[in-house]
């Protein structure tokens, strides 16, 4: 494995060497038709659901054949904190591509888009062992959403249609029934160069900002970055338009993460597989950029597209996923000022790495491979060094994963 370019300090045979895989028991989850909801959680010897030692994950995956995809629905699954080990809990059968995921602010609901449709769904936690009971479903009046985020008060979720190029807002009551969209907004703008990626409006993330006063939103097709101040009336929320922000020309803007701190925010741009950062105000939502960097090594000549993006969460850290090279590049920042510098890259250990995220301790990053159905689990050094594990979760079509960690 030939050093890369871009990370002359650390190179992919360094970081991912042969004596750095902490050999482990396999763990394979089930596929299709394994376990569902009315069949309940399948008996285990990790229990409770959440304890020092355990924490409740979910995985949202795609499963039609116009996706080419091989998803079983949702998949509960029980992690081992101090091992990485994983070992599955239930298959949410029946449902149509439930591609993201989110919880609401007591960790006792889970809501969860369903892609290429233009429904939203919402179930119930139980809270010893974690398993789902599906509790409504609900028109988004958009197409294909893929991203979605509850609101600091708890009681709307805010949804981004990527083909229609609109967020809305629904209500949800405690019990997690969800109502009908009560605002919309149509996100303005003139189309990127991309013809076929750029032909509209495309939002792909629509997270709180830290304070949960902003949404923060992404817009692939428009190479624009759009903040929303979240106005609550009553029973009522409206998204108000606070800031817009260009990017690079043929960018497309992704997906955002924060620094612990709040001060920094980070974009990964698809098209052009760079990340952007960026000074931010929590006080009035403004973005201001101040660094691109390359995802991507230097010596690689192909086709790819950046596509994940994880903020360690001590801050020290930033990964990012590219589909196409098939790795994970590593960053690290700097404190006061917020830059990053790519220090490694590895290779993600399948196809098509469309997500990632970190275990709530930061010990570890699981890559979901999308086209290889698994997940793969990496032990996270304090110097960023990322060691692959023997324990791997075999999972179709994986695209979502988020911790309970109430």
């Amino acid at each position: 494995m030939c050093p890369s370019p871009l990370l002359p300090a650390i190179t992919r045979r360094t970081l991912l060497s042969s004596t750095s895989i902490v050999a482990a028991a396999t763990i394979l989850g089930l596929g299709a038709g394994a376990a569902d909801a009315k069949s309940g959680p399948e008996k285990n010897s990790m229990q409770p659901a959440n304890s020092n030692k355990t924490q409740i994950f979910y995985v949202g995956s795609r499963t039609t054949r116009e996706r080419n995809a091989r998803g079983a629905g949702i998949t509960v699954y029980r992690h081992d904190t101090q091992t990485g080990r994983s070992e599955l809990v239930q298959t949410v059968g029946d449902l149509t591509n439930p591609s993201f995921l989110c919880l609401d602010q007591t960790q006792s609901l889970l809501f969860c888009v369903h892609g290429d449709q233009s429904t939203v769904s919402s179930f119930q936690i139980e809270p010893a062992s974690g398993t789902l009971t599906k509790v409504s479903s609900v028109s988004c009046e958009g197409n294909n959403p893929v991203h979605l985020t509850v609101d600091k008060s708890n009681k709307f979720l805010a949804v981004a249609n990527y083909a229609t190029g609109s967020i809305v807002i629904l209500p949800f009551d405690k019990t997690g029934h969800l109502q009908p969209v009560i605002s919309k907004y149509d996100l303005p703008g003139n189309p990127g160069p991309h013809k076929i990626e750029q032909a509209s409006s495309h939002p792909h993330m629509i997270p709180r900002d830290p304070s949960g006063r902003f949404l923060v939103v992404p817009d692939k097709g428009l190479d624009k970055v759009f903040v929303f101040d979240l106005k609550q009336n009553g029973t009522a929320l409206k998204p108000e338009l606070a800031h817009e922000i260009k990017t690079r020309e043929g960018a497309g803007p992704r997906h955002v993460v924060f620094s612990p701190t709040g001060s920094f925010a980070y974009v990964v741009n698809e098209l052009d597989s760079t990340i952007t950062s960026y000074r931010y105000n929590q006080n009035d939502g403004s973005l201001v950029p101040f660094q691109v960097a390359p995802a991507l090594p230097q010596d690689f000549v192909g086709d790819s597209r950046a596509a994940a993006l994880v903020m360690a969460p001590d801050g020290v850290h930033l990964f990012s996923s590219n589909r196409g090279h098939d790795s994970v590049t590593i960053y690290s920042v700097d404190q006061p000022t917020g830059k990053i510098n790519p220090i490694g890259n590895v290779p993600s250990q399948g196809k098509k790495p469309r997500f990632m995220t970190a275990s709530p301790n930061g010990r570890f990053l699981f890559v979901a491979n999308e086209d290889s159905d698994n997940i793969k689990t990496f032990s996270i050094s304090p110097k960023g060094e990322l060691a692959l594990l023997e324990h791997q979760i075999q999972t179709g079509s994986p695209v979502c994963m988020i911790f309970r960690t109430a």
